[in-house]
Formats: C-alpha cells, structure tokens, sequence
C-alpha cells in the first residue's frame, strides 16, 4: 500500500488547535467516567484515541460529538467555548462521526444514504412546497465527492445492502467527509474487516486527512493505529494519561502506558507530542 505525507508531519512547529477539552468530567452515579479530561486536536492530522475499557475515550468521544453533555469543563473549537445539548448542535457545528454501527440504510442506495437526513430539494416554490426530492443532483454531487475521495464503487443507484463490510464502511465516512467542516470523528472504522477491506478504509481515512480535515480515531487496532496515526492520545482512568508520537515509541511502550506499567514521566522526550 502507497504512504501518504500528512500535513502534520510537515510541520517542525505544532499546527494549530482545532478543537480541545479542558478539565472534562462526566459522572454516571457513583461512577465517574471522566475526572479532568484534556484533549486536543491540531489540524491536518490524524489523532488516535486508545485506552483500556473504562479508561474514558468513549464517554470523552460522546462529550465532543454531542452525545453527553460533560459535567464539569469546557470544550473549545477554534479557540472557542462551545456547548453541545445534541449530536445534532455538533453536526451544526461541522462535527462529523462515524459510530461503529455505521448508521446506514441498507436498502436505500448510495446517493441517498450520502445525503440521509440533508436531502436536497428541487429548486423553486413547488420543490419546497411539496418536499420533491432533487435526486439528479444529488446523484451527481454523490458521484462527485466520492470520486474526489477515490472511493471505487461503481455506481452510486446500487443499494447499500449490495456492497462489503468496507464499502459501507467507505459510505459512512465519505457521508461524514461530505458534510464535516470541522472534524470528523471515527468510532472503531476498521471493526470486524478483513485486512483487505480494513486497509482500503485505512486509505480513506488518510485522503480525509490530506482533504485538510482532522479526523479523531478511535480504535483499538494498534497496527492500524500505528500505521494512520500522527499522535496517539492515551486515555487511562479518565484522564489523558499521554500523547505520544508512534514515529518515536514503541507499541509495547505504548501500551504499557496505556495498562499503567509504565508512566507517561519514563517515555523520552521524543516520543511525546
């Protein structure tokens, strides 16, 4: 597979922050999900959130993409406080994520399942009147953005149902490309593919990334971690534990920080970021 140059690793200087949570804290009863959370995310890079179960990245993901409303701290994007009551008020702020589950109608087709939810009416008085779907232009913008992610399906009337684990999977994203202009935010994207299909979301996942989009990972593949990745954010116990650059660590340090074996204090200096 051919390698990409991020934007990211282009730069000596950090590039900018484009989103980031400060102190977060998310309380379910007597358990406490989040206690302090710090993120952050710089463009045109990919950051990979990794952490053992109950180490905090999924409620920190809902927090950032609207699903949980976090207790205490505050969320920024460009520099700016921000607060989600909704996914929705996320997706308003050109945040885009992709779930594990994909959220796709498989029986409709690929056009249709791309502009779900933000269907496009014909224009004029009658079109907004009667609600008429203007479905030439959106197979024609449908066409056209996946081409301009390279995604390889032929046609874009074919239902959904009709495709691979990783096509669907490559709708999912090129539906949250198409529509992000912020982040896009990606929940286990390579779950349960074979490593060919899981190596052609991988290449998506680094076009969105060269289209100027930053793209938060969650995952718990390290090879495909290691392989995308410009940083690594570790969650451990609610907190970020560390931020770690995979050109400069190992896996198995990386996860011995993630587990607690190994402090974030022991890495050398080049493997953090």
């Amino acid at each position: 597979m051919g390698t990409t140059t991020s934007t990211y690793s282009a730069y000596q200087a950090p590039l900018p922050i484009v989103m980031q949570a400060r102190g977060l804290v998310k309380r379910y009863g007597q358990v406490t999900a989040l206690d302090g959370a710090d993120f952050e995310l710089r463009a045109g890079e990919i950051l990979a959130v990794i952490g053992d179960n109950g180490a905090g990245k999924s409620s920190l993901i809902k927090c950032l993409s609207g699903a949980t409303i976090p207790d205490e701290g505050e969320i920024l994007l460009d520099g700016k406080p921000i607060h989600f009551r909704s996914p929705l008020d996320a997706r308003h702020a050109g945040i885009e994520t992709v779930y594990q589950d994909l959220a796709v109608a498989p029986a409709m087709t690929i056009a249709e399942n791309l502009f779900m939810g933000r269907e496009l009416l014909r224009p004029g008085f009658l079109g907004k009147l009667f609600k008429m779907l203007d479905k030439k232009r959106m197979l024609e913008e449908s066409i056209s953005r996946m081409a301009d992610l390279k995604v390889g399906i032929r046609s874009m009337t074919q239902a959904v149902e009709t495709l691979s684990g990783g096509q669907r999977q490559c709708v999912a994203v090129s539906r949250a490309a198409a529509f992000a202009q912020h982040v896009v935010i990606m929940d286990e994207p390579t779950a349960a593919l074979g490593v060919k299909e899981g190596n052609m979301v991988l290449e998506l996942i680094r076009r969105v990334r060269d289209k100027g989009l930053p793209v938060v990972l969650i995952s718990h593949n390290m090879p495909h971690v290691f392989e995308v990745a410009d940083r690594i954010h570790i969650a451990r116990l609610g907190k970020r534990a560390a931020v770690v650059n995979p050109k400069h660590i190992s896996m198995s340090d990386t996860v011995a920080v993630m587990t607690g074996a190994m402090s974030a204090d022991e890495l050398p200096e080049a493997a953090r970021a």
